[in-house]
């Protein structure tokens, strides 16, 4: 038992135990479909108090239900709160994380590390038992055009050529900047355009949606385009981001069209002060 936190889910009815059930009756699945087995966080909000004290903060994470970790890659966030990091291998980085109850499947990466370090990176990910290398952003200027876009897009079609030998999925996370129009056409579509959906999947950013754009409606458009999703909820009457179950996100629909999308992970990421509340949400799902 992880903590007192788990402990209070397991006398509720809701034991760690029961999440793959949990998730298989929430995506309305067999034992012979894909699923979502677990509920992760995202690091980079939380990067300040893993610099304090990592494991420390991983087993708080552990003990609030989380299942997973998604990491920021120490060698491409060095300057941004992970360098301290880079002093593990991958597999000692592995043992810290598993050893405070967690799993860790994916990882952020910037492009200039995927460009200048790949076959290091990728090392770096079968070290960590990771499945999931995610590019977090193209790294374009304000003013960039859409070629910018379609070229940053045919470069990372390569670059998964050679993850995908490697038996890593690549993804690509979206921010708010995708969801802009360069002469009245969305950059996000152009993106579904060129992205090969053989080599690159998507990880699509929920928090998109306080500027109106669901993630439900683009699994449904999209099948098979996703692999997972960053989880995140916003209500107009409180003018910002609350605890995930507390917004405007129709989860119930969100998690039936995932698995159209192809959804295989789910990450929280917000303040850290909401991960809690996130966290009870999801398992009382």
């Amino acid at each position: 038992m992880k903590s007192s936190r788990r402990k209070f889910i397991k006398n509720s009815g809701l034991a760690l135990g029961a999440l793959p059930l949990i998730n298989t009756k929430l995506f309305g699945m067999n034992k012979n479909e894909k699923k979502i087995q677990s509920i992760g966080f995202q690091s980079w909000t939380l990067k300040d108090k893993l610099m304090e004290d990592f494991s420390g903060t991983l087993k708080m994470m552990s003990g609030l239900g989380y299942d997973e970790v998604e990491m920021c890659s120490p060698l491409g966030y060095s300057k941004s709160g992970f360098g301290h990091l880079g002093k593990y291998s991958g597999t000692e980085l592995r043992k810290l994380i598993e050893d405070s109850g967690l799993m860790c499947k994916s990882s952020h990466y910037q492009i200039s590390e995927l460009r200048d370090s790949l076959d290091d990176r990728i090392d770096w990910a079968h070290q960590m038992g990771m499945t999931q290398m995610m590019l977090a952003i193209f790294g374009l200027p304000k003013d960039a055009s859409m070629d910018d876009f379609r070229r940053s897009a045919n470069e990372l079609n390569k670059i998964a050529e050679k993850t995908k030998k490697a038996g890593l999925q690549m993804g690509f996370h979206n921010h708010h900047v995708e969801f802009a129009k360069i002469d009245d056409v969305l950059i996000y579509d152009v993106l579904l355009e060129e992205l090969d959906p053989e080599l690159v999947k998507l990880q699509f950013q929920v928090a998109v949606v306080d500027i109106g754009y669901n993630a439900a409606d683009y699994f449904r458009n999209n099948p098979g385009r996703f692999i997972s999703a960053h989880l995140a909820d916003w209500s107009k009457e409180k003018n910002g981001q609350v605890p995930v179950g507390q917004g405007v996100v129709d989860w119930e629909d969100f998690f039936e069209a995932a698995k159209i999308g192809g959804v295989k992970n789910v990450f929280v990421e917000m303040s850290p002060e909401k991960f809690d509340e996130s966290a009870q949400f999801l398992l009382s799902l």
